[in-house]
């Protein structure tokens, strides 16, 4: 460690394992002015926050019903809507829980859980990951993966679920997570489907008329409706990357999502396309600006 002389300001470079704590005794070699010096005290590790809970979700009604519940059970709520404030906060306020959408802007939510993991602050914390399911009929299986998390809570079941879950990752009782059916429950298989070609995709994803030029840029970024088709958009993408990680990947690196899970895609644009009016989708694509936004930060991922 370095110390600096009160009297004559030299520089002094002091062997930490030579202190004690209640201080030694050292001369200033060029003006002979004796010091006390005491061995720093060991700063203690900051721990997490047992009754502080971090609610990262981009829907401000979906945070207010979950906080409000959260409170009711005497926790401190930190709430976040985008994937950067939410990385931030967690490291500031070191709550022991977060729960995480899946289809936060900016950085999306199963990267957060992985980047939360990897730091030494915020290994321990208990994450459950929320899926934003768009049809809550069609999985009945777990993600391919949690990316860290302890748990996952599909939206439409965070009410009834999360206390219950919340209690159980504490207790360290673990997961009963549904797995995928047998062989012998599952239906007999299916005709593989004809996929449809890129430009058939392109044909139906891409919207006729974009934004008009005398729309003020400040209206399309407050716009709620257009929050909402861009919400809608991004839980569709996550949903599909969800629950396929592994082929959209490798869909990813050759180039070919669109061949790949194009009845995915036009399935999810039918939703798009009965939730979003179609006033809003005449001011921009916004489901495929999300779909192409996700490729472009996902190639970029792996290619790291």
């Amino acid at each position: 460690m370095v110390v600096v002389c009160p009297k004559c300001k030299t520089r002094l470079k002091v062997d930490e394992t030579k202190l004690s704590p209640q201080g030694s005794r050292f001369k200033c070699p060029k003006c002979s002015t004796v010091l006390v010096i005491k061995k720093p005290a060991v700063q203690g590790k900051k721990s997490l926050d047992s009754r502080k809970i971090l609610l990262a979700h981009s829907s401000a009604s979906v945070v207010e019903t979950i906080r409000n519940l959260l409170v009711g059970e005497g926790y401190t709520v930190v709430t976040s809507a985008d994937g950067i404030d939410a990385m931030v906060k967690a490291l500031k306020e070191l709550p022991a829980f977060g729960i995480i959408e899946v289809a936060l802007p900016k950085i999306y939510g199963f990267e957060v859980c992985k980047k939360l993991k990897s730091r030494p602050e915020t290994k321990e914390m208990k994450l459950i990951l929320v899926p934003s399911i768009y049809d809550k009929t069609k999985y009945r299986r777990e993600p391919v993966s949690l990316y860290g998390a302890d748990d996952y809570i599909e939206e439409h079941d965070l009410s009834v679920r999360l206390i219950e879950a919340i209690n159980r990752i504490k207790s360290g009782v673990p997961s009963e997570i549904e797995k995928p059916e047998s062989p012998t429950q599952a239906q007999a298989p299916k005709v593989p489907e004809q996929r449809p070609s890129e430009s058939d995709v392109q044909a139906v994803t891409r919207e006729k008329p974009v934004a008009p030029a005398s729309m003020p840029a400040a209206e399309v970024k407050t716009d709620e409706s257009i929050e909402k088709a861009r919400r809608l958009s991004r839980t569709i993408i996550n949903d599909i990357y969800l629950y396929n990680s592994a082929k959209v990947d490798e869909a990813v690196r050759r180039g070919d999502f669109y061949a790949v899970f194009g009845a995915e895609v036009k399935e999810g644009f039918k939703l798009y396309e009965s939730r979003i009016p179609q006033e809003t989708r005449k001011k921009a694509d916004f489901y495929r600006e999300a779909i192409d936004n996700f490729l472009v930060a996902k190639k970029k991922a792996l290619s790291q």
